[in-house]
């Protein structure tokens, strides 16, 4: 998705600051495709950043700052002169398409007069939808999860974090799921009354989510519902239904998806997130998980009205589960921002 086709994975050291008035922190800069992931010296991902949106802040200056966009309050300060010049070559071809709007009039038209031609045959549309999810790979939807969390992360100010309250929701996430799941949960200052489900594994979860309750297994809950939104509808395939034909033949294609075309689907993804599924699949998750579904039932609905079939067919009808977290991991996880 970018200009870097002579690197699979470029990394150097860093100084990453989350905020003007925090400390600076030594990582690990790893520059992908189409993102910049910026993790502890422990190899935990403290933040990642869509390439398209960095900005320098001290041209021609070294070592070089970045900005993960213009409103952003986080800075990286990078010496490797091999990774700034990555970085700069980003910048100058991102610069350099945006540039040329009569080239892009005329794709965009090209484009647009093959999807009112793909359009009128009434089957295509959905045939290259389930094209799509079937060649696109693992690690291209994950860039595709990190850039719209990088767009969410616009609307809701930077992801939380603290070595202790991820350490416990990495912990939390491994129960929901399974140790071999894959993905990650990000916390953010706000957001709806839901947790959604990004391709590549990503859950993005609202802090009130885990401030607002006392009992971790309604977080796991929370987990395991966003989870489950992969079970009802692929998040890729959702996402090409809502952006168009167009989206889908230059992913097929190009194998990429226009910036502009991402922030605007992680606003209404935000604005407008998936629907709950259904109950059946939501209890045959929460038995995998060996957890009670009835906390997050009560949760989300007080009176248990729209919530009773998770009361009524809680898997573990009121047996002992084992703990999900201890009373240090639990207040550490409610404390994840700050």
């Amino acid at each position: 998705m970018t200009a870097l086709t002579e690197f699979d994975r470029l990394e150097s050291g860093g100084l990453w600051r989350a905020a003007p008035d925090e400390q600076r922190r030594e990582g690990i800069v790893s520059l992908g495709n189409a993102t910049l992931i910026i993790s502890d010296t422990a190899e935990r991902p403290l933040t990642h950043w869509s390439l398209p949106a960095v900005e320098r802040l001290n041209l021609g200056e070294r070592p070089a700052l970045f900005s993960p966009g213009a409103d952003a309050t986080e800075t990286l300060e990078i010496s490797d002169d091999m990774m700034v010049d990555a970085m700069e070559k980003v910048r100058k071809t991102v610069k350099r398409r945006r540039s040329r709007p009569g080239r892009l009039r005329n794709i965009g038209f090209i484009v647009g007069l093959g999807a009112l031609v793909i359009g009128a045959v009434v089957w295509l549309p959905d045939a290259l939808i389930r094209e799509a999810q079937t060649v696109v790979p693992p690690v291209q939807r994950a860039e595709i999860g990190v850039t719209l969390l990088g767009h969410i992360q616009r609307i809701t100010g930077p992801t939380c974090r603290s070595p202790l309250g991820t350490a416990a929701l990495e912990k939390l996430h491994a129960r929901a799921l399974g140790p071999d799941a894959g993905g990650q949960v990000f916390v953010v200052p706000s957001g709806p009354d839901t947790a959604i489900y990004l391709p590549g594994g990503l859950i993005v979860m609202n802090r009130d989510l885990i401030e607002d309750t006392e009992d971790p297994a309604v977080v796991g809950g929370h987990i395991i519902t966003a989870a489950a939104q992969l079970r009802a509808r692929d998040p890729l395939e959702a996402l090409l239904n809502e952006a168009g034909i167009g989206t889908t033949f230059t992913l097929l294609t190009q194998g990429e998806i226009a910036p502009d075309t991402l922030r605007s689907y992680a606003e209404t993804l935000f604005a407008n997130p998936p629907e709950r599924a259904s109950d059946d699949i939501l209890l045959e998750m929460f038995a995998d998980a060996g957890l009670s579904s009835t906390p997050y039932a009560y949760a989300v609905d007080v009176t248990g009205e729209t919530t009773l079939g998770l009361i009524e067919a809680d898997p573990t009808q009121g047996s002992t589960t084992s703990e999900l977290l201890s009373d240090a991991e639990w207040i550490s996880l409610q404390g994840i921002c700050g």
